[in-house]
């Protein structure tokens, strides 16, 4: 699951390689935090965050292999990765 996440975000922003995931694991839940690079935020979260819903929906309706559930969280590096929610 985190190799699609990964995708779809690398298909969206200009700086593939700034691309970095993080994920925490807790019990069945995994928080995925995607860290961009600068410029490319707004590209993931989208107008008034309408792309990274689109993500959040994708993630929920995909059945996981490992039976887990997915979350995402969007930081940047600019701000030292700090994820925030949108």
């Amino acid at each position: 699951m985190i190799q699609v996440i990964e995708h779809i975000i690398k298909c969206l922003v200009e700086n593939k390689d700034a691309v970095k995931l993080t994920e925490q694991t807790d019990g069945d839940n995994v928080t995925v935090t995607v860290h961009v690079g600068e410029g490319d935020m707004g590209r993931v979260i989208g107008k008034q965050g309408s792309t990274v819903t689109a993500i959040r929906t994708i993630l929920k309706n995909a059945n996981a292999p490992d039976g887990k559930r997915y979350f995402i969280q969007i930081g940047d590096r600019k701000e030292g990765g700090a994820p925030r929610q949108y």
